[in-house]
């Protein structure tokens, strides 16, 4: 989870219970669990996540959730329950659960304890990202600056200790944390616990920009000397977005607990719950907006609960008191955006029918595989979940094949609006020409659609066919679909748009349904050129409205009651990046 440092915004806000008014201030951006605290801001106890993640007894911890899910913020509140910097601070978690039993009270304060995060590791190639990790590390060393002081270090070490720098050598960054457990558990004479936020940004950041094999070989060495071959480890905890596959950095840590979104683990500590989300309305007066709140923000599952809220959003929504996309706002999705843009056409498909309310069935495999992104759904569909944007409706176990059966849908009303802005901001660079084709289509002008079609595929077949591995020859159904996907997104509430899923390659067939009775229906059908069957686009135009009418698809508008003079048919050409549509 980002820290928005420069973000202190607040409102105050005032509720009547019985003679008494309550008053938190709601404050957007804080993740330093101790300044909620002394405040008296707006806070929803979580200090249960101590008790539950300390009777576990688990050596080594990953938990993944969502960006925004108060992830930094619980790491937070580990530290300061925990560390010894933190001992005698027990005012911080006065009236909180874990303060009620005397057991948890004279574990406060009693460890040493190393937190890190790399939440802002988000540099463009190998060589920054791993300066940008030894900056971190550096200034963990700069902390414990006072070590050099105990006489505890060997001269050797001593040296090593002074060597920690930006630009040390790979070999002295992956030992850094392994090391500095071996200093304070030795001053401290307990051993010390390990807590990393956000482990896995500069591995998405390392998938994007292509230098992922060098990631991952930094990184499994830093893991495996921190929390495998560390005898000085007490207990550890990592906190990331995805479960990045066991193969590519964790193939040595056989001491590792994984707690993903399907875990029943921890289910209830990360999230707002409905209970909570009911009290947090009624402390500020919105209770009688609970059934939009939940429509807008509600639909995330851990677990077994199905109930958990979005809490970045409803601190947001408490503060502003107006519905927005305040989560899926306050970060890029510019992977995800990547994945369904570059994806095939069974992907744009799938996409179609979530974009229109339904859900799909898939293989989830929940250890992510991000050199497999590009070519494996599953994958993709896996990133997604993690990610927050699917949540599960229904799941089995296929027993014959070992294999995860799920039932996916978009999460709630923000995610719909976040994935209608990405699909609209496919077409950004040309997107003159595509709203005029629209208003063209609507009005049944042809010359004007043909004019703006071919700006529009000018600019944007290539841009639909950019993966890692493109094809030599570039795909036009991917273009298609995403086209489809853009008129879906644009023509809601007026047209019901679908899509014929028996056509093969070069052809794929459209449908508007109109909503109203003043609109008229129409089929557009997409057809390659093919220099073997026809002479002229002219022809390949004849060819796909001679379809339209062999394979009657207006039989099913008219089944509805659309006379056959309510319904527009269209053939659209396709020669490369050029359009004819007649």
């Amino acid at each position: 989870m980002e820290i928005f440092c420069d973000i202190r915004y607040t409102k105050r806000k005032w509720h009547k219970r019985g003679s008494d008014f309550v008053t938190r201030t709601v404050g957007i951006g804080h993740q330093d669990f101790g300044d909620l605290r002394k405040n008296g801001w707006f806070y929803i106890d979580k200090t249960n996540f101590i008790k539950e993640w300390w009777e576990n007894a688990d050596s080594v911890t990953l938990i993944t959730r969502p960006r925004r899910f108060g992830k930094t913020l619980n790491m937070s509140m580990l530290e300061q329950f925990f560390s010894v910097k933190y001992a005698g601070r027990g005012d911080l978690f006065e009236g909180l659960s874990i303060w009620e039993e005397e057991k948890y009270r004279t574990l406060q304060g009693s460890y040493p304890v190393i937190s890190l995060s790399f939440a802002n590791v988000k540099e463009r190639n190998y060589e920054m990202t791993k300066q940008r990790i030894s900056q971190i590390l550096t200034d963990l060393y700069n902390k414990n600056y006072f070590l050099l002081e105990t006489g505890l270090l060997t001269e050797e070490e001593q040296k090593y200790f002074r060597s920690i720098s930006m630009d040390m050598a790979e070999v002295s960054a992956t030992i850094a944390i392994h090391k500095m457990a071996d200093f304070l558990s030795r001053y401290y004479g307990k051993k010390v616990i390990i807590l990393l936020d956000e482990y896995d940004t500069p591995m998405q950041e390392a998938y994007v920009n292509g230098f992922w094999d060098d990631m991952v070989s930094f990184t499994r060495n830093m893991f495996n000397a921190a929390f495998k071959t560390n005898p000085y480890l007490e207990r550890a905890v990592m906190t990331g977005i995805t479960r990045v596959s066991k193969e590519s950095i964790f193939s040595d840590l056989n001491n590792l607990t994984v707690v993903t979104t399907t875990s029943r683990k921890y289910e209830d500590c990360f999230g707002f719950t409905q209970e909570e989300v009911v009290d947090a309305l009624a402390e500020y007066g919105l209770g009688k907006e609970e059934n939009d709140v939940r429509d807008w923000y509600d639909g995330f599952t851990f677990g077994n609960r199905t109930d958990i809220y979005n809490p970045w959003s409803i601190i947001n929504y408490l503060g502003e008191q107006r519905f927005s996309t305040y989560w899926v706002d306050s970060s890029s999705n510019r992977l995800v955006g990547k994945l369904i843009r570059e994806g095939n056409q069974e992907i744009k498909m799938i996409m179609e029918d979530l974009l229109d309310g339904k859900s799909i069935g898939v293989e989830v495999d929940e250890q992510i595989v991000f050199s497999e992104l590009d070519e494996n759904e599953s994958s993709i569909w896996s990133l997604l979940l993690a990610s927050g944007y699917l949540k599960v409706e229904r799941y089995r176990m296929d027993e014959e094949w070992g294999t995860d059966k799920y039932e996916l849908s978009l999460t709630n009303k923000e995610v719909r609006i976040m994935f209608r802005k990405l699909i609209k901001g496919w077409f950004g660079k040309s997107i003159f020409a595509y709203n005029a084709f629209v208003k063209a289509l609507l009005r049944a002008d042809v010359k004007s659609m043909n004019a703006y079609m071919n700006k529009v595929a000018l600019d944007m077949i290539s841009y639909f066919d950019t993966g890692k591995k493109p094809s030599e020859v570039t795909e036009p159904e991917r273009f298609y679909h995403g086209f489809v996907l853009g008129l879906i997104v644009d023509l809601t509430g007026r047209y019901t748009v679908t899509s014929n899923r028996e056509s093969g390659f070069g052809r794929y067939d459209v449908m508007l349904e109109p909503c109203h009775e003043e609109d008229d229906a129409m089929i557009l059908e997409f057809k390659v050129y093919d220099p073997e069957e026809e002479n002229t686009l002219s022809d390949t135009v004849k060819s796909a409205l001679a379809q339209i009418e062999e394979k009657q698809y207006s039989s099913v508008l008219e089944v509805k009651g659309i006379a056959a003079e309510r319904i527009r048919k269209y053939g659209f050409a396709f020669e490369g990046k050029k359009v004819l549509i007649g």
